[in-house]
């Protein structure tokens, strides 16, 4: 066991959101940004920045760490840019009121189609599909649920087309 994976979780901690430069074995050299250090196996994830503006994410074994050494702080951009590198692309969040009311006009366009739906759950948020397919909210194609994939698909596409019919 190196000197790397004595360290505590606590002692990792300070080298998130700075820029590093790790020696490894057999003369490795790699640089980015640190945005984690996994507990279990010492490991660390960095990103890199290309000029294309992609990111290039690399893992460094906790074993074949033999130095790690910070070259730079990250400013308060630099961790929220670094934060935002595996977050999900932009969502739109809903009031309880237009997840409401997006369920009850997908319902009711379903049932004017004349695809059987209820309602399931304490609180009446999740639609069912003939008994075969649920739809959580935000009530989108993604949101849609079954374990037959053709009816999956069928009714994720005729979502689909009632949101582009909307817009």
């Amino acid at each position: 066991m190196n000197d790397w994976q004595r360290k505590s979780p606590l002692d990792w901690e300070t080298y998130v959101n700075k820029m590093v430069k790790v020696a490894a074995v057999e003369k490795h050299e790699y640089e980015g940004w640190v945005l984690t250090v996994d507990p279990v196996s010492a490991s660390i994830v960095l990103a890199t920045y290309l000029e294309n503006g992609k990111v290039s994410i690399s893992v460094v074994l906790g074993h074949a760490v033999q130095e790690v050494e910070i070259l730079k702080e990250g400013d308060d951009e630099m961790k929220q840019r670094l934060s935002c590198i595996f977050a999900p692309e932009e969502s739109t969040t809903y009031s309880p009121e237009e997840l409401e009311e997006r369920k009850n006009n997908l319902r009711t366009w379903l049932e004017t189609n004349h695809i059987p739906v209820t309602e399931q759950g304490e609180s009446g948020r999740t639609l069912c599909v003939a008994g075969v397919l649920t739809i959580d909210p935000p009530y989108s194609p993604a949101e849609c649920s079954s374990s037959n994939e053709i009816i999956l698909s069928r009714v994720q596409g005729l979502i689909q087309g009632y949101f582009e019919k909307q817009q």
